[in-house]
């Protein structure tokens, strides 16, 4: 063979390069989003990439140690001068010289992420696990020989009624000097456990402290790593940042991880040290961006999908991906900080993970339902958390089920042919006249529609370069409301649907959404492939929900919440136009934006909210769609859009979708399919 396969993440973009071809070459053929300044001359540094080795069986490769070519001397001149992190290389020295999956960090992106999963506001009653306290201490006294410390936790009890409190070497060095400083008036950060114990010492400061007290509220994804700084005094939100999950190198989804802990022995400690480095990185551009020092954050509470707990915690998630997926350990988790790698927090930080629900439905969607209380409702309510790993609640005051369906990574724009991650230039709303066929769309940066005057010249710093996730449902939910693909999936040609945007693609059709080719853009299209992506994500999303219904025998439910920072952004007509969720009035399906991340908030900001939710998940009932049968069959019958067996009663009260069939040759109106043999 005289080329090889290379794949970039996090785009999923790929494509065969002869031998030799450098890295930035392949990526900017093939539209990746991999800065240059120098022109490929070593000398800027800004293509920085990661390659990955070993087996990856989701694309079927198995990358080499020599997959690239050597180091050279061009690399080794800038990391001496300018330092490389161990593991990249430069795009435009290193050459293809076999199949290999390459990594873009966010710093080598042009248009860099964004990420979605801004703080809701919310009302939060205050009780942080970690507050200030002043007291006066003591001085010591040749007739009462007691330590320093002893006399501390006397303080605290007879001026705070704090029963006990323990400390750490690193706070016990600093306690004489500061106490001195003080006049043996001193202000300490106090943790307490919502479960009995002593309070932990976390810090000790002179007199009264007046400087920052923050917490983290971290919601680990399987795509992105969202956080919140949030002020442990008045629960404001400071600062909200994010990254992508530098594990992405090694699968786009929770089970091609899973898979690469099997295929490549040592994977799990690959991917642990790449979430924590990622993580810490993260929390020291937020305290940095805040203005404040990280010995100032005191506290995390990380929510996280059990795949992503067990890499985080360093446990080896095999046994996740195989029956009865068992957990090495489902129960809440309060940890220093430093234990998981959070170096730039306070050195005695600590760290809270609330409880999984089961091997399948994890911390995350224990925040969600801390953040929902489905427990609480009075109606029937169904909680959809869509991403990667959609997990799903469903509930009222009665009774709460969950399970979770594997929807993959095609919501996050991934796996579509034009898709690419939410980022400025991206196309995240689009519509369709139905009578012309003509579209027009907005993209992200730019408030205008593109048959608006300004848009030109709005988005010329971005240009188009792609669709991401809510994009791509609104494209194909407009695309079967205008008649361009019908209700088993496939798209028309411009014969059947009148329209020159239906444009030949091999054996299928394309709808043409954007074209500028002509001045070095981009050329974006909905493939058939892409719609089928798009139907497999919905349909299992679909069927979980289903399953759930079934177990508390209903064909309906009252309410729909959309939970997630993809959940956020699309438009609820057309996720049930596709048949993403069940029929409901539209105006009882609502976004909770990052509900996942608002539970962490509560968790951080109130003490007694996690000796609840610990209580909440005990009575949550499992459902779990691996092996139950019936998921198939509820599969099976979503890949229609809206549904080839469910009535969609509600939707048929606002939307009417085109009886159109492109199984046979005989035009827009449809007609018999034609008969083989």
């Amino acid at each position: 063979m005289t080329d090889a396969l290379v794949i970039f993440t996090p785009s999923g973009k790929r494509g065969r390069f002869a031998f030799g071809t450098p890295v930035l070459t392949a990526a900017r053929q093939l539209g990746v989003d991999l800065d240059s300044v120098c022109g490929g001359r070593g000398i800027c540094s800004k293509c920085q990439i990661t390659p990955g080795y070993g087996e990856f069986s989701k694309h079927g490769v198995t990358v080499t140690q020599d997959a690239l070519s050597e180091w050279n001397a061009v690399e080794q001149r800038y990391k001496d001068k300018r330092g490389l992190i161990d593991g990249r290389r430069l795009g435009c020295q290193a050459k293809v010289m076999g199949d290999v999956v390459i990594d873009v960090p966010p710093e080598s992106q042009v248009h860099r992420q964004v990420v979605r999963k801004a703080a809701t506001a919310r009302a939060i009653t205050m009780d942080p696990a970690t507050r200030l306290y002043f007291v006066e201490v003591e001085e010591p006294d040749m007739h009462e020989p007691s330590g320093d410390f002893e006399r501390l936790a006397k303080a605290l009890q007879r001026q705070w009624d704090v029963p006990e409190i323990t400390a750490g070497l690193e706070v016990l060095r600093k306690l004489q000097p500061v106490l001195r400083e003080g006049g043996w008036k001193v202000t300490v950060a106090l943790h307490k456990d919502h479960r009995a114990g002593p309070h932990r010492m976390l810090d000790i400061w002179p007199g009264l402290y007046e400087g920052g007290l923050y917490g983290l509220a971290i919601d680990l994804g399987s795509t992105t790593i969202a956080a919140h700084l949030c002020d442990l005094r008045t629960g404001a939100v400071v600062l909200s940042s994010g990254v992508m999950n530098p594990q992405i190198r090694f699968g786009e989804d929770l089970m091609s991880r899973v898979s690469y802990v099997m295929m490549n022995p040592g994977g799990d400690i690959e991917m642990t040290r790449a979430v924590r480095e990622g993580m810490d990185a993260l929390i020291a551009d937020i305290a940095r961006e805040a203005q404040i020092s990280g010995r100032e954050i005191m506290e995390a509470v990380i929510v996280c999908n059990p795949v992503m707990h067990h890499l985080f915690l360093g446990i080896d998630p095999v046994e996740l991906g195989q029956a009865p997926f068992a957990l090495a350990t489902s129960g809440a988790l309060n940890l220093d900080a430093r234990e998981v790698g959070l170096s730039t927090m306070n050195p005695a930080a600590r760290a809270y993970l609330l409880p999984c629900i089961a091997g399948h439905v994890g911390a995350d969607a224990a925040a969600v339902a801390l953040s929902e209380s489905p427990e609480t409702s009075e109606d029937l309510v169904l909680v959809v958390d869509v991403g990667t790993n959609a997990e799903i609640l469903l509930g009222d005051k009665r009774r709460v089920l969950a399970c979770s369906s594997p929807t993959g990574p095609a919501f996050e724009g991934a796996q579509i042919s034009s898709g690419q991650r939410a980022a400025p230039g991206a196309i995240e709303r689009i519509q369709i006249d139905p009578v012309t066929k003509e579209p027009r769309f907005r993209v992200i940066g730019c408030d205008l529609w593109s048959d608006e005057d300004g848009f030109e010249d709005a988005t010329e710093a971005t240009g188009i370069t792609g669709i991401c996730g809510s994009g791509i449902i609104e494209a194909v939910a407009e695309m079967r409301m205008a008649g361009l693909v019908d209700g088993s999936g496939l798209i028309g040609s411009a014969e059947q649907t009148g329209t020159w945007r239906c444009q030949p693609e091999g054996r299928t059709h394309a709808y043409l959404i954007h074209d500028a080719t002509a001045t070095g853009g981009s050329r974006i299209t909905v493939t058939q492939g892409d719609i089928r992506a798009i139907q497999l994500a919905k349909s299992a999303l679909y069927a979980g929900a289903r399953l759930l219904m079934d177990e508390i025998g209903t064909d309906r439910v009252d309410r729909v919440v959309l939970a997630g920072a993809f959940g956020a952004h699309i438009s609820p007509k057309h996720a049930m136009v596709l048949g993403m969720i069940p029929d409901a009035h539209l105006d009882h399906v609502t976004s909770a934006g990052n509900a996942a991340g608002t539970g962490a908030r509560i968790a951080l900001c109130n003490v007694a909210a996690r000796a609840g939710i610990e209580a909440t998940v005990g009575r949550i009932h499992k459902v779990e769609t691996a092996i139950e049968p019936r998921f198939q069959e509820h599969f099976v019958a979503a890949n229609a859009m809206p549904h080839a067996v469910d009535p969609f009663p509600e939707l048929g009260q606002v939307v009417t979708l085109p009886a159109v069939s492109f199984n046979s040759g005989e035009g827009a109106s449809g007609g018999r399919r034609r008969r083989r043999g």
